[in-house]
Order: C-alpha cells, then sequence, then structure tokens
C-alpha cells in the first residue's frame, strides 16, 4: 500500500488526525476535497486560542502546522469511488484544480468529510448563511446577544431550539412559515418563556450588504425586524463514500461509528461531523486525534503480530 492512513477530508477533523499521524512517523495522504462547511461565517467560536478566527485562517494554520512532518502529503484530490483492496482501500478521483484522474491505496481511509446544510429555497437563506441566518447558538449567539432574533422551525425542533436560544434574548420570535405544528405542551412552554409564535407564510429574508439580517418579510405583506435568525437545517452527507461501501448509517444519515470511530466497515474510520454527535469545529479537532490514536495503535497491532 502506498499510504498508511489516507484521510479523506480537510477540515478541523482530517487536519488533526494527519497532524498525529505525522507525529506517529505514519505514511499519511490528506486528500482535500474542496472548502469546509462553514466557509460563509465569518469567525469559528468556541476554539480555544483561537476563538473568533475565520475558518480559511484556521485551516491555513493547519496546512503550515503539517509542514514539519515529511511522512504527511496533502493533496486537491476529489475521491469519487472507494473499494476494498486486499488488507485495504483503493481510492480513485480527479484533481480538483484540473481533472488530473487520480488514484492511491491505502491500509486505513478515515473520512472526515462533513455534511452539507439543506436550507430553505426561499430568498435570503442562502445569501445569508452564516451571518445572519445561523445553525449553532453556542457558535453564533453571543455575537447577536441581547437583540431580537427569530428562530425558524416546525413542532419540537423549533420549540427546543428557541427555548435554547431564548438564554441569549429575551426578544424570541417562532416563525413557523405555514402551520407550526405545536402541540399545546410546546405553545403553554413558550408562552411561559414570552417566546411569540409566527405562522404566517415567508416570502422572503432581507440583509444588508454584508449579510446581516434586517428584515423578514411574510406574505402578508408584513415585515418583522430581526438582528439574526437559528435554525436547525436538515443534513446530509457531503461524500456518499460510507454508503457506497455498504456502511451502517443513523436514521438520521450520518456515518455509524463504535466508541473508537471506527464504522462498520474493517479499516475504515470517520470523524467530525460525517458521524452523528454536537458539531463544533473544536469537536470535529478532538475527533480526529482521537481516531489518529486508534489507526495508528491498529497499524501497530498488526504490524507486530506479523
Amino acid at each position: 500500500m502506498q499510504y498508511d492512513v489516507l484521510i479523506i477530508g480537510a477540515g478541523s477533523a482530517g487536519l488533526s488526525a494527519a497532524l498525529t499521524l505525522g507525529r506517529c512517523l505514519r505514511r499519511v495522504l490528506v486528500a482535500d476535497g474542496g472548502p469546509p462547511r462553514n466557509e460563509a461565517s465569518p469567525g469559528v467560536h468556541g476554539f480555544l486560542t483561537r476563538d473568533g478566527i475565520r475558518p480559511a485562517e484556521l485551516l491555513r494554520l493547519g496546512h503550515e502546522q503539517l509542514r514539519p512532518y515529511t511522512s504527511v502529503e496533502v493533496q486537491c484530490f476529489q475521491v469519487d469511488t472507494l473499494v476494498l483492496e486486499g488488507n485495504g482501500f483503493r481510492a480513485t478521483g480527479h484533481g480538483s484544480a484540473d481533472d488530473t484522474p487520480l488514484a492511491v491505496t491505502a491500509r486505513r481511509v478515515l473520512l472526515a468529510t462533513g455534511v452539507s446544510d439543506v436550507l430553505p429555497a426561499l430568498p435570503g437563506f442562502r445569501e445569508l448563511w452564516g451571518r445572519g441566518v445561523l445553525h449553532c447558538p453556542y457558535c453564533h449567539a453571543w455575537e447577536v446577544r441581547n437583540q431580537p432574533l427569530a428562530v425558524y422551525g416546525q413542532g419540537s425542533t423549533v420549540t427546543g431550539l428557541a427555548l435554547l436560544v431564548s438564554r441569549w434574548s429575551r426578544d424570541i420570535v417562532v416563525v413557523t412559515d405555514g402551520p407550526g405544528h405545536l402541540t399545546a405542551n410546546a405553545r403553554r412552554r413558550l408562552r411561559r418563556e414570552k417566546i411569540s409564535i409566527c405562522e404566517e407564510a415567508v416570502v422572503r429574508l432581507i440583509g444588508s450588504d454584508n449579510r446581516d439580517l434586517r428584515y423578514i418579510e411574510f406574505a402578508n405583506g408584513e415585515l418583522l425586524e430581526r438582528a439574526a435568525l437559528f435554525l436547525h437545517a436538515p443534513q446530509h452527507q457531503r461524500s456518499s463514500l460510507a454508503a457506497d461501501l455498504g456502511a451502517r448509517l443513523t436514521s438520521k444519515g450520518a456515518v455509524w461509528v463504535d466508541s473508537g470511530l471506527r464504522t462498520s466497515i474493517p479499516r475504515l474510520y470517520a470523524a467530525g461531523d460525517t458521524k452523528p454527535g454536537n458539531q463544533q469545529a473544536l469537536l470535529a479537532a478532538a475527533d480526529g486525534t482521537r481516531a489518529a490514536i486508534v489507526i495508528n495503535e491498529n497499524l501497530s497491532r498488526e504490524e507486530y503480530s506479523r
């Protein structure tokens, strides 16, 4: 095999895994398939020593700190297929810049490809994503604290998110974009916290030139002034490689892993947003380190048993 480990994905999880494996003198290839999920965000928050750093700068530092580890390579490599071969895997794809065909083999593979968010198909949601439209209160609510906020969605999901966001603001409106399918108990809990409910259909979001939210426009012509809107958007895997191999997925579409970040496919691991769990850059980086340790020890046992 050309490499001990192929890491597919070059975000916080992938680069962190590469750093640890490089320090283990492992031959590693990091396949960088393109921009990260948080590319549109003005800052990564809650990352100790890097609070507020721009996503691109965090990745630049990650690449810079890999340079001393000469056994680690990073390539622009969009992996299209991943198949079992011998005691490892063969990955084929193309260079993301020039479509040059690429193929590599590796003893172990770590999937750190992450997820994509499926936003409502209404004007303004995609344009304001990452600044005026937000997904994670722990990542972004402090920046809009004590301002008028909206929480978008229906049912129990929007209820739980609205109650959470109310920690940062006492001026919250739940916007359900039509019937909210809220139970009597949910309405009672929201009312108790003085959280308003608007079940009018949404037409669009209106933002400023720097992508801050200004107004939510409804079908009845009314405008609701808000500083930001939170939502739990549905997600899908950015890569189908795990599913194509027949790996087990959870009911929500995440790649199932055990306590050692091993998938149901032998020698295939997953870390970061690819697997179930809370989604933050710092947690993804921790996942990458943990997966790297498990992989190195697994490879070592295999080598010592020969």
